[in-house]
C-alpha cells in the first residue's frame, strides 16, 4: 500500500513503513522501553528554529535578541541543551517561580525578561531582588514598581488593539478592540510618562505580545501592529526615553494542519525591519510554540476499546491534566496510530482520556485505522503548552519525559 506522506513529516519526526519515529527512534518502542504516558523531544528541532530565527532577524539588518518563552517549555534537559547548543538564546519568564527556574538552570540576570501581569508586592520581592529586567503593562502597575523601586529602569507593555492570530480575525487574547488585561494603550503614553518622572523611572523597552499563532496569511494584520507599536515608540523616544529594545513578543505560529505552510520568516522578519529598523534598537522575539512545539509528541496507550451505542470508544492511559494545550488555547490536534500511521481509517472514533471528568476527550468523530488494547497512539507536535501546564487534578501523575539531543538514521 503506498502511504501518503503525513503532513508534519520532517527530519527528526517521520513515518517508515507506516511507523512513526522521534529523532530516529521508533516511537512504539520508546513507549514500550519506557513506559506510557511519555512526552519524546527531538531537541534538535528547537536549536534548528532558534537558528533560523536569528538568521532572518540579522538577515534584515536587525540586531535580533532570541528569548524561549518559559512557561511554554521548561524541561530541563531541553534547557541544558540549549545553553550547550544555541546559547545566544535567553528566557521570557512570568513569574517569580520563572524566575527561579531560570537562573537555576543557567542563565545570568541579564539573559532573563519578565513580562507578567498584576504583579504584588510578593511578586516584586523576588523579581526586584533577582535583578533581571521588568515590563509593566499597566499604569497602576508601574505605579507600584515606582514606588517599590524609584530610580530604576523598566520596559511598559504596550496594547495597539490588534493582533496576529490564528484564526486571522486581528482578535487574540491578548489584543483586539475589547480591552484585556494587558498592556497600556497609546492615549495611556502621557500617563505613564508622568508616572516614570514622578518616580524617576528610565523606561528603556517598548514591550507588545499580541500573536496566537500566526502563519504568513496573517501577516498583513501584523504588519499593520508593528506600525502602531513603532508610532507608540517613537512618542517615547520623542519624550527622552533611552529605548533600546522593542520586544515583538511570541505568537509566532507552526502548521496546525494538512495545508498550512511554514511561517515566511524573511517576510516576517522584513516587517520588522521596515517600521522598527529606522528605529536603532534591537529587535527581541520571545516564541514558545516557534521554538518548541514541533519537538515533542505524547505517546499514550489504548486502554479501551468499546462500542458505545454506535460510537467506538478509544481510551487512553493520559489525561487533559498532562495534555491540556487542545482544552485551553483550542489548537488543533493530530493523533496516530504509531504501528500504522496513514493507514486507511477502519472508523470514527471518540478519543478519551482518564480524567473523571466527561469533557476529558481528545477528539470526537475522528478517523483511526482499526485500533486494539495495547496499541500506542501519538499526539503530534505537542512540544509546548503541555508538560509545563501539568495539574494535580485527579492526583493523577505528570507524563514522563525523554529527551534527544541527536537523530540517529
Amino acid at each position: 500500500m503506498v502511504r501518503e506522506r503525513a503532513w508534519w513529516a520532517r527530519p527528526g519526526l517521520d513515518v517508515v513503513d507506516g511507523r512513526l519515529r522521534v529523532a530516529g527512534r521508533d516511537a512504539e518502542g520508546l513507549a514500550r522501553s519506557h513506559g506510557t504516558p511519555l512526552y519524546a523531544y527531538d531537541l534538535v528541532r528547537v536549536q534548528e528554529q532558534a537558528t533560523a530565527l536569528r538568521a532572518a532577524l540579522m538577515g534584515a539588518g536587525l540586531r535580533p535578541i532570541v528569548r524561549l518563552a518559559l512557561k511554554a517549555q521548561r524541561e530541563p534537559e531541553l534547557l541544558r541543551f540549549l545553553r550547550r547548543t544555541v546559547p545566544f538564546v535567553g528566557l521570557d519568564v512570568c513569574s517569580p517561580g520563572e524566575v527561579a527556574w531560570a537562573l537555576e538552570h543557567g542563565w545570568s540576570p541579564g539573559e532573563i525578561s519578565y513580562t507578567g501581569t498584576n504583579l504584588s508586592e510578593r511578586d516584586l520581592d523576588a523579581i526586584l531582588d533577582a535583578g533581571v529586567h521588568l515590563n509593566v503593562d499597566l499604569l497602576t502597575q508601574l505605579e507600584r514598581v515606582g514606588r517599590r523601586a524609584p530610580g530604576g529602569t523598566v520596559g511598559i507593555r504596550v496594547n495597539p488593539r490588534i493582533g496576529a492570530s490564528f484564526e486571522g480575525d486581528g482578535t487574540t487574547f491578548y489584543t483586539g478592540e475589547r480591552p484585556t488585561k494587558f498592556g497600556i494603550f497609546a492615549e495611556q503614553l502621557e500617563q505613564a510618562l508622568e508616572i516614570a518622572k514622578r518616580h524617576r523611572l528610565t523606561i528603556d523597552t517598548v514591550h507588545f505580545h499580541v500573536g496566537d499563532g500566526y502563519l504568513t496569511p496573517q501577516l498583513p494584520v501584523f504588519a499593520e501592529t508593528v506600525r502602531r507599536v513603532a508610532a507608540a515608540t517613537r512618542t517615547l523616544l520623542q519624550a527622552g526615553c533611552p529605548i533600546v529594545e522593542v520586544n515583538t513578543g511570541g505568537g509566532l505560529g507552526v502548521p496546525q494542519r494538512p495545508g498550512d505552510a511554514p511561517l515566511d520568516l524573511d517576510r516576517w522578519a522584513s516587517i520588522l525591519a521596515e517600521h522598527l529598523g529606522p528605529l536603532d534598537v534591537a529587535v527581541g522575539t520571545e516564541p514558545g510554540d516557534f521554538l518548541a512545539k514541533e519537538c515533542g509528541v505524547l505517546l499514550a496507550e489504548v486502554v479501551t476499546v468499546e462500542e458505545r451505542e454506535g460510537t467506538p470508544f478509544v481510551g487512553l492511559d493520559v489525561g487533559w491534566n498532562a495534555m491540556c494545550e487542545h482544552f485551553i488555547y483550542r489548537s488543533l490536534l493530530d493523533l496516530v496510530l504509531c504501528r500504522d500511521v496513514g493507514g486507511p481509517a477502519a472508523w470514527t472514533a471518540t478519543i478519551s482520556g482518564h480524567i473523571n471528568e466527561g469533557n476529558d476527550l481528545f477528539a470526537e468523530d475522528y478517523p483511526l485505522p482499526a485500533v486494539e488494547e495495547g496499541d500506542i497512539l501519538a499526539a503530534i507536535n505537542v512540544g509546548t503548552y503541555n508538560a509545563s501546564q501539568w495539574s494535580q487534578h485527579c492526583l493523577r501523575p505528570p507524563a514522563g519525559s525523554i529527551c534527544f539531543p541527536d537523530r540517529i538514521p
